[in-house]
């Protein structure tokens, strides 16, 4: 029966050779995996080259944590040893505050309040007011250095000294040691700065910027709570 065989053999092909459609492998949407909702980064549509991976938005945030818990944690210690010996000392002198240290104060609370009005105008999309205030805020920073600096001189002045009686040298460990906390989070505004023109037209994300914004507000906050502790001579 040949028209058999033959029918056979053309079962057989059609079986083992798959068709040109089945050979062609099926092309990606997207530049990288992306899909439609890709964009030149490479990523899922987040620009991140997403890979199951934490986002640097929550891994920059998660850094700003922990530094501030450290932090806290040195400060309790040294208010621990302020407290035991304010209490076991005999004769404790308290150290008169330089009236600079209060205008510092302020400079401190108004650069918090520019910082968050640049984050402000950068949400609304107004990057000139987004980089006024940011400058705004860096200035005020610097200016609370140098006031910092001024302090000392004028205590330096008065005969008032590092070594001079346990209360001027919490003072001045205190005030020295946040001051150079705080040149970290100016270190981090200059950072930003120069990312700002960046940010501020959506070429750079703001992540570094809201992870600086909440350091620095803990450092106005930490500052407030020196401030009470020298003032109310605890």
């Amino acid at each position: 029966m040949p028209h058999s065989d033959g029918a056979a053999t053309s079962m057989e092909t059609s079986l083992i050779a798959p068709s040109k459609e089945q050979e062609a492998p099926e092309k990606d949407a997207g530049w990288s995996g992306g899909g439609p909702g890709g964009d030149e980064f490479g990523g899922g549509g987040n620009g991140w080259n997403s890979g199951g991976g934490a986002a640097p938005a929550d891994v920059a945030l998660t850094g700003v944590w922990v530094a501030m818990m450290a932090i806290v944690m040195f400060f309790a210690a040294l208010t621990s040893v302020w407290v035991i010996l304010r209490g076991s000392a005999n004769h404790w002198t308290p150290t008169d505050l330089p009236l600079i240290v209060y205008l510092n104060s302020v400079l401190l609370l108004a650069s918090s309040l520019t910082l968050e009005f640049s984050r402000g105008s950068l949400t609304a999309g107004m990057p000139r007011r987004f980089l006024l205030w940011l400058y705004l805020t860096l200035g005020f920073g610097l200016l609370f250095i140098a006031g910092q600096l001024a302090a000392w001189r004028e205590l330096a002045s008065r005969g008032i000294y590092l070594a001079t009686d346990p209360s001027s040298s919490f003072f001045y460990l205190l005030t020295a040691a946040h001051g150079l906390h705080l040149v970290g989070g100016i270190a981090a505004l200059i950072a930003v700065a120069f990312q700002a023109r960046k940010i501020a037209w959506g070429i750079r994300r703001r992540t570094l910027l809201d992870a600086t914004a909440l350091y620095w507000h803990f450092m106005y906050g930490l500052w407030v709570y020196i401030l009470l502790l020298l003032v109310l001579k605890v």
